[in-house]
């Protein structure tokens, strides 16, 4: 599933692509037909992108919803605009590019208040300029549940999955077990903060990269991460492989359905 920063760049990229211009709306698969009909033809004029949730905006009351959940692919392209496949659910076309979308979890037509709603349902999101920790800490601090599951929790905090999940509590040193009640608030702190940064540079470079600059490849003197997710870690997908920094040996488990990645010795509890 594609992690906040994904959903970021492609509000961007619809901003910069089909912004203020009128788009002709479809859905080849048939399965969105009459919500386009009811946009077709109209201004794309805003895009924005809370956690995993993508909008898009036609007028002051019309959003097209989208939640790519674990399957749906986004492709943007420039004109000339190919024939769309049966696969199709949304399509959005101008004289000079082109947005398809398939196989979405979510893909509706939501009213202003509709949309709020699904705001209000989640957790500040690090990449939002009006979001803060504040929230999230007033959960977390309270919690029984283990940070590494917290940070999962949509509800909690945002946008965040499981490559941000692994890594920031590696680059602080934190054991993924640990309650959110027995974090201190310098280290949430931290942890809010260093998402921040590292969720920018992923909306920036369109991938996720967090290793300081001395454990790059090239400070390093090792092989490049080969890795269909592209971008270079410290732990995640990379277990019984050894740590960058003290050279023991990731592990990973199950906790909430997801494959949990971390060094035992650099995040001790």
């Amino acid at each position: 599933m594609p992690e906040g920063h994904t959903i970021h760049r492609l509000a961007q990229d619809h901003e910069e692509r089909f912004g203020n211009h009128k788009v002709r709306v479809t859905s080849p698969q048939g399965k969105f037909e009459d919500s386009a009909a009811l946009l077709d033809g109209n201004p794309l004029t805003s895009a924005e992108a809370h956690g995993k949730h993508l909008f898009l905006g036609f007028g002051d009351s019309r959003w097209i919803h989208i939640h790519l959940g674990l399957f749906g692919k986004y492709t943007l392209g420039d004109a000339p605009v190919p024939p769309p496949t049966d696969t199709v659910r949304l399509r959005l076309a101008t004289a000079t590019a082109y947005a398809d979308l398939r196989g979405p979890t979510t893909c509706a037509l939501v009213t202003e208040r509709e949309k709020q709603a699904i705001h209000d349902r989640l957790g500040p999101d690090p990449l939002r300029a009006q979001d803060d920790g504040e929230a999230a800490w007033a959960r977390v601090s309270r919690s029984r549940t283990t940070v590494a599951a917290l940070l999962m929790d949509q509800k909690v905090i945002a946008g965040v999955g499981n490559v941000y999940r692994a890594e920031v509590l590696f680059r602080h040193g934190i054991d993924p077990y640990r309650l959110g009640r027995d974090l201190t608030r310098p280290e949430w702190d931290a942890i809010w903060s260093d998402l921040v940064g590292l969720m920018r540079e992923g909306v920036r470079n369109n991938r996720i990269d967090t290793v300081r600059p001395e454990h790059t490849p090239e400070a390093m003197g090792r092989p490049p991460r080969v890795d269909d997710h592209g971008g270079e870690v410290y732990v995640y997908r990379r277990a019984r492989q050894p740590c960058h920094i003290c050279g023991g040996e990731i592990r990973t488990a199950d906790l909430a359905a997801r494959n949990l990645f971390w060094c035992p010795a650099c995040q001790q509890r």
